[in-house]
């Protein structure tokens, strides 16, 4: 099956407690096809500047990632700088720059649009509708937000969120757009836009599935020394939907298995700068950590009352 992902490609710089970087590559499709190649083909659509350093995304090509839907024009790529403090779940942005980004009007190659799996990432929620316009029959349709269009732009959002089949946040953006301080209250009554399932991401605390009927918990996995959280949100989701596309099965217990993945591979992520330690990683260290959150979470009922 094949993967559609549409969103930002970014030059980062980032500064923690243990170091800084600058202009590294970022960006949610960046950070969600890394982790989304290591399960299934995965399509980008995006825009850089001809700044970009085009040689670091080589190693996703050669993990079958297609970059026909990447336009390359004069001027600068969007970049983006932010500090975190010492606990890691705070940060600061320290700037956001644009440039090529801010005319972005996605246009989806004529051969992407058979694309049975989309992950709508973080831009607005107009240009957001209008790729899934262009795409003909999405076997499933996944979209991430933030607060900053539910905030400005909530009628569009909604019209996009009413039309897709999984919708990731996290508590304090479910918070916001339900208006319910309880999460899982919160988390119902945005299922009743639209979407069959929401993803509750919670940082340090791992993440949430919800359906009408249900409520799934993953812990996040427990990394010793985390080095830049930046784009672990995106990995989370590029390990969750290339799963998803890898099985061609979207049952419940099966997208609780993606979820671990994505826990599993977001864990990674935040133990380097940047795209480092995607770049590489086995199968078997990924399912080591898969098995490991899998035991993390199992429990015998024993004697009961």
């Amino acid at each position: 099956m094949h993967l559609l992902v549409v969103g930002s490609i970014s030059l980062d710089s980032v500064e923690t407690p243990l170091d800084r970087v600058q202009n590294v590559i970022g960006g949610s499709s960046s950070f969600f096809a890394s982790a989304a190649s290591y399960f299934t083909d995965v399509r980008i659509v995006g825009v850089v500047g001809n700044d970009f350093p085009l040689q670091e995304l080589n190693f996703l090509k050669s993990r079958n990632v297609d970059f026909t839907g990447l336009r390359i024009i004069p001027g600068k790529t969007f970049r983006w700088g932010g500090k975190y403090f010492e606990n890691m779940n705070e940060r600061e942005t320290l700037f956001t720059e644009l440039n090529v980004f801010q005319e972005f009007n996605p246009i989806i190659p004529v051969e992407y649009h058979e694309s049975e799996y989309v992950f709508l990432a973080n831009i607005q929620p107009d240009l957001q509708l209008n790729v899934l316009n262009q795409v003909k029959t999405p076997r499933f349709v996944a979209l991430d937000t933030m607060n900053y269009w539910i905030s400005g732009m909530l009628p569009a959002l909604k019209k996009i969120i009413s039309r897709v089949d999984l919708l990731t946040l996290n508590d304090q953006e479910v918070a916001q757009l339900s208006g319910e301080k309880n999460v899982l209250t919160g988390a119902r009554k945005i299922l009743k836009m639209g979407p069959k399932a929401l993803i509750v991401k919670r940082g340090e605390f791992g993440a949430s599935l919800v359906t009408p009927e249900s409520f799934f918990w993953v812990p996040a996995f427990p990394v010793e020394k985390v080095v830049d959280p930046t784009g672990a949100g995106d990995t989370f989701a590029g390990a969750f939907m290339g799963y998803l596309a890898k099985t061609d099965d979207l049952s419940e217990a099966n997208m609780r298995r993606a979820i671990v993945y994505g826990t599993a591979l977001a864990s990674f992520c935040v133990e380097d700068f940047s795209l480092n330690r995607l770049r590489n990683i086995s199968k078997t260290e990924i399912n080591e950590r898969f098995l490991k959150l899998l035991d993390m979470i199992k429990c015998d009922s024993g004697e009961m009352l």
